[in-house]
């Protein structure tokens, strides 16, 4: 009854709206951006917002906001970042986690990593189709927001260029219990989804919070 109720707090339009400009930032989001971001006042949004806090949609925290300190910086403000727990819902019950586990489990004590890995770069071509491999990171970006990613642009160390890094991974459950085996799996869906003889390449480079993959332009182009 949680995942419904949580989930059913989405039906208002505004509070759908400040849910999805909150997620989509990847950072701690105060009132006032918020209620800009969603065209409405202050005060309906700090409503709309702490409900979805309750729901557990959301987290919630206090900084200041001026980047100052000590006396004359203000008051810490309240700020919400997206929740990491996941929601779903499926009536009747299902449990697909736990059988996703059971197979992991299964998977990486017989060591079927690399026939998974094979199993899922197909997927990822057959999801791909007959399209071409991606042709630059915007066509990535576009690709792997349809499939739950959460991509995005960010600039690099050192002026290398932009990479595409995902701040959800559609994995995560499983993932945290079996990371070589579902990011190695994730990695191959990617290859093949994108394709592995265009400009673009995805590797491993894990961070804290966000999907393992990140794509950038490959060296050989």
């Amino acid at each position: 009854m949680e995942d419904i109720d949580a989930i059913a707090a989405l039906q208002d339009p505004v509070r759908r709206r400040l849910y999805e400009y909150v997620a989509a930032q990847g950072r701690e989001v105060g009132r006032n951006e918020a209620a800009e971001a969603a065209g409405v006042a202050r005060t309906l949004a700090a409503h709309h917002l702490d409900k979805l806090a309750e729901a557990g949609l959301l987290e919630t925290g206090s900084r200041r906001l001026t980047g100052r300190s000590g006396p004359g910086a203000g008051r810490p403000a309240k700020v919400y970042t997206r929740a990491r727990a996941e929601r779903a819902v499926s009536l009747p019950a299902r449990d697909y986690r736990t059988a996703a586990e059971l197979l992991a489990e299964a998977a990486e004590q017989a060591g079927l990593d690399a026939g998974l890995c094979a199993a899922a770069r197909r997927r990822g071509e057959g999801l791909r189709g007959s399209a071409a491999p991606c042709g630059s990171l915007g066509e990535a970006v576009d690709a792997l927001a349809a499939r739950g990613y959460e991509p995005h642009l960010e600039d690099t160390e050192g002026g290398a260029g932009p990479v595409v890094r995902m701040r959800n991974c559609p994995f995560h459950a499983v993932a945290e219990r079996y990371p070589p085996l579902v990011c190695g799996m994730n990695l191959a869906l990617l290859e093949g989804l994108l394709g592995m003889d265009g400009p673009l390449r995805a590797r491993l480079d894990p961070r804290p919070g966000e999907c393992c993959v990140v794509v950038e332009e490959s060296k050989n182009n």
